[in-house]
């Protein structure tokens, strides 16, 4: 039997999740952990031989990871795997089932108080699943400031008080080790070495006792019996201090603060540690995704390799091996193939995945990401927030001979990426590609061509501009045709008016006498629904009632044919002669961001066209705004790395149809003659 906590509780394989914004040094910190447990033999580097955990060309030109990695690794007899989860919004949708199922996270973040708001979107979610958390403050050797000043800027971030497991010594401004609060030792980095224990700096030690109190004191704020050795001026001792740690970070009832540099490996095996202790076991995230009988949750679909589909899971609640009969929670049975251990792009064979343990799965192929596997009762479904896919590309192959293989391509990329969606457009005959932004689908479209050697042609997405008309119009239809044997003729007088917005389209008849005749009165709509296909712009026709009120018919030449032309002409010139004009499609901002930079979205919403609706705080979370506003379809081009740019990587946003609104001047005058002539 593996190691087990002092509840008794195996402890399993514990993942931990490395998150927290673009550029932390999430994947340097993995490299260094790595390193510290002798899993790599050299700093810099993770188990797969790279610089970066995700080696992909793809990473490297964007130098950062966009997806995410795993790792395992031995610590002092415990096993431990690591999820990498990408830092950019573009990329953080891989990660998002990954994390739900992680025993305890590791917020990565820069030490200068300014960038604390990055961090923010981050706590939140670990706030809102329920999973336990520590802070790792990452280039220690670089700060300028205080850490307390840093914990200030996050603390209103944090539903759970923030507590400051260590204080920095300094020589000058200079950072160079630190002391530990809980144990009341103080340690010298060295580079290469491990950290030397040193005196407590005398200079420090007031602080020390300082920092130390208010350590205790939010320890005691759930445990009444340190808060009563407290008041009696008791000094606890150090195994109930670290078991109060232990329990409160287990129940999220406080989240401690670490800190460290990755790229030289200090205070990295003191973070080790504290994982060994406080890390809780996998049947503590068994019981918050209530999985009763052994289990595994399918959170990444893979494709590529020798080894071709494999579905990446965490096995909670018992073990399961190769070979093992299961059921999906679509009902559906299926039989495990064989099991591998994923660490960086490397993959081992594994006869079966232990409690814990994060193990790829071959050869099922039904089943899909977000999906449980099971003996026994399955578990509930695992909610996951996906960001918005508000970028849209318009693609096809640039060999027509490659349809069939960019198909199957997409179909693979998409099940390996959750925040893709593939949609065809019935209007414009587009096929679309939706993301999260502009650097996500280009990644994808790289990837699509260096996996799959499918090449495409994309372009934004053809906007859905309509016309309508301002003034009603009587006008005569008649189509007639002789060329030996029976003719054609129809004959038909329609009145055509404006309808509000939005009033879609109205067919009316007022045909009396029998002028035409009641059977082919639909022929004749039919005819008027083909001239509102192209208006008299180029744009589909809308928010026009159309009345049928006089017409004549032969009782040889007539037919369906015939008065369906008829109608048709006649709706072509009555459109022309009706004063039309061009609508735009007008969008539904809203936009959340720190109030930090709600001036300047506010400005950029403002700059294209944008209508304000209001600004009012963004609920639950402290220093920030959200922001409604009406813009139209064609300014969205761009906005969201405006947005960007303009709230360090923070603001999102969701844009939504809203109504089509009157174009009129030298942009809609553009917009027509831009308009690709299409056939009649």
């Amino acid at each position: 039997m593996g190691a087990v906590t002092k509840s008794g509780e195996s402890k399993g394989t514990r993942v931990i999740a490395l998150v927290g914004p673009a550029g932390a040094g999430k994947t340097s910190l993995a490299e260094a952990m790595l390193f510290a447990a002798g899993a790599t033999d050299r700093l810099g580097a993770t188990a797969n031989g790279s610089s970066t955990g995700d080696s992909s060309p793809e990473a490297r030109q964007r130098g950062g990871s966009t997806e995410l990695n795993l790792y395992h690794f031995d610590y002092l007899g415990d096993q431990f795997a690591i999820i990498d989860n990408p830092g950019s919004v573009g990329f953080a949708a891989d990660g998002a089932r990954a994390l739900a199922l992680a025993d305890m996270a590791i917020l990565v973040v820069d030490p200068d108080p300014a960038r604390a708001p990055l961090a923010a979107p981050a706590l939140r979610t670990l706030d809102e699943l329920g999973i336990p958390h520590l802070i790792f403050v990452n280039r220690i050797d670089q700060a300028h400031g205080r850490i307390r000043d840093l914990l200030s800027a996050l603390q209103p971030m944090s539903v759970s008080p923030l507590i400051a497991r260590q204080i920095p010594i300094r020589e000058g401004d200079k950072v160079t080790g630190f002391v530990d609060l809980a144990l009341e030792r103080a340690f010298h980095y060295r580079p290469g070495k491990n950290s030397e224990l040193i005196e407590i700096p005398a200079d420090l030690q007031q602080r020390e006792a300082e920092a130390r109190t208010h350590m205790l004191e939010q320890l005691a704020d759930h445990d009444d019996e340190l808060l009563e050795q407290l008041l009696m001026d008791e000094a606890p001792s150090q195994d109930r201090i670290l078991q109060d740690l232990a329990r409160e970070t287990g129940e999220s009832l406080g989240v401690p603060v670490l800190f460290g540099s990755a790229s030289s490996a200090w205070g990295v095996r003191r973070l080790l540690k504290a994982l060994r202790h406080e890390a809780p076991a996998p049947a503590a995230a068994a019981r918050r995704l209530s999985v009763t009988d052994p289990s595994l949750h399918v959170f990444k679909i893979h494709h590529g390799g020798s080894v071709g589909r494999l579905a990446l899971a965490r096995a909670l609640g018992g073990r399961l091996g190769e070979g093992s009969d299961v059921k999906s929670s679509n009902g559906e049975p299926a039989r495990l193939g064989a099991l591998f251990r994923m660490q960086g792009d490397k993959s081992q064979k594994v006869a079966e995945a232990r409690d814990g343990d994060i193990v790829a799965v071959a050869k099922i192929d039904s089943v899909k990401a977000g999906e449980w596997l099971g003996m026994g009762k399955l578990p509930p479904p695992i909610d996951s927030e996906f960001p918005s896919r508000n970028f849209a590309l318009a693609i096809e192959p640039a060999d027509r001979k490659d349809d069939v293989r960019l198909a199957g391509a997409l179909q693979r990329l998409i099940e390996e990426d959750s925040a893709l969606i593939l949609e065809h457009d019935e209007a414009s005959h587009e096929l679309r590609l939706k993301g999260v932004n502009d650097e996500h689908l280009n990644t994808v479209l790289a990837r699509l061509k260096r996996r799959y050697g499918v090449e495409v042609k994309s372009h934004p997405p053809t906007i859905g501009y309509r016309e309508s008309i301002r003034r009603s119009v009587t006008q005569k239809g008649r189509h007639k045709k002789q060329s030996g044997g029976h003719g054609q003729f129809g004959d038909v007088i329609i009145e055509i008016k404006p309808l509000p917005r939005g009033g879609g389209f109205e067919f009316h008849d007022k045909i009396t006498g029998g002028a035409v005749p009641r059977q082919w009165i639909p022929a004749v709509e039919h005819g008027v629904k083909e001239a509102m296909h192209k208006g008299p712009l180029g744009f589909p026709v809308v928010d026009v009632a159309v009345t049928l009120i006089d017409g004549s018919y032969h009782s040889v030449d007539s037919s369906e044919l015939a008065f369906r032309m008829a109608g048709r002409i006649a709706m072509s010139e009555a459109l022309a002669a009706a004063s039309p004009h061009l609508l735009e499609p007008v969008q539904r901002l809203t936009v959340v961001c720190p109030t930090s930079a709600t001036s300047r979205i506010t400005s950029a919403v403002a700059s294209r066209r944008g209508q304000m609706l209001g600004m009012v705080p963004r609920e639950g979370w402290t220093g920030w705004d959200r922001v409604d506003a009406l813009i139209p379809e064609f300014e969205l081009d761009g906005l969201e790395a405006e947005l960007r740019s303009q709230s360090h990587g923070l603001a999102t946003y969701e844009a939504d149809f809203d109504h089509l609104a009157e174009l009129n001047g030298t942009l809609a005058d553009k917009i027509v003659q831009q308009r690709i002539p299409e056939p009649a």
